[in-house]
């Protein structure tokens, strides 16, 4: 994948021209990308350029507010008075705005591409538990049904940590692949559950839950990243419910 540096704005040349082509050059990859229905990396990459740009542009304007101003015109009627800038973008500060300006949009609208197509792929995954939820879920086995690998499908186990940070919590999601099964005549998914659970004692009941691609998206770039955040999502809805 075509990478953008993180500071790409801000390092080397600060030129509106060579950055627009820069950005215009990267923007054209990330649209080839998710014009195949490949989603990762370039979704996560794209939503990280474009906090990254608010941020220098909000940082931007928060430092200008902080300099002193002064009167530039007064209605004494009205008991008004009008303030100016005392600092003054200079050439380089300028370039950079008109970077900011024109940048800001053209990723919001790469964006909105990438979260189009996420909700694409979302809608083709359906989901649902294999067999009852044990109390503890957040341990347990993944059956990815692949529409590229009809009749097969892929075995996780998954694991889902949760840290906190300040006032916030967040959750990571562990996948382990352990193996791409055939699913054979008579065979259930709840016999497998058993099978697994007397294979592994360490989870003598666990949770197991299925996701099947209804159509036939890149596995690696779009199926399993969408699959792995709509599992987490059901996870959260289980600690609540």
């Amino acid at each position: 994948m075509q990478k953008l540096d993180p500071n790409w704005l801000t390092q080397g040349l600060i030129d509106f021209e060579y950055k627009k082509y820069t950005l215009l050059a990267y923007l054209q990859h990330a649209k080839n990308e998710l014009d195949n229905a490949k989603l990762y990396p370039v979704f996560a990459d794209l939503i990280a350029h474009y906090q990254n740009l608010q941020q220098l542009k909000n940082q931007k304007n928060g430092l200008a507010d902080k300099f002193p101003k002064k009167i530039s015109n007064a209605d004494w009627e009205k008991l008004t008075l009008s303030y100016e800038k005392i600092l003054k973008d200079d050439e380089i500060m300028q370039e950079l705005e008109d970077i900011l300006e024109f940048s800001i949009p053209r990723m919001d609208q790469a964006l909105k591409t990438g979260k189009t197509l996420y909700e694409e792929v979302e809608s083709k995954l359906a989901f649902e538990p294999i067999g009852l939820i044990p109390i503890y879920f957040r341990e347990g086995y993944l059956v990815l049904s692949a529409y590229h690998i009809q009749n097969n499908f892929y075995l996780y186990r998954y694991q889902m940590t949760i840290f906190e940070r300040a006032e916030e919590r967040f959750r990571a999601l562990h996948l382990q692949y352990l193996d791409t099964l055939h699913k054979q005549l008579g065979q259930t998914y709840e016999n497998l559950k058993i099978q697994l659970a007397r294979q592994n004692p360490d989870l003598p009941n666990p949770a197991m839950f299925r996701i099947e691609a209804k159509q036939n998206f890149p596995y690696q770039a779009s199926v399993l990243p969408v699959a792995k955040r709509l599992l987490v999502r059901q996870l959260m809805k289980l600690e609540v419910a």
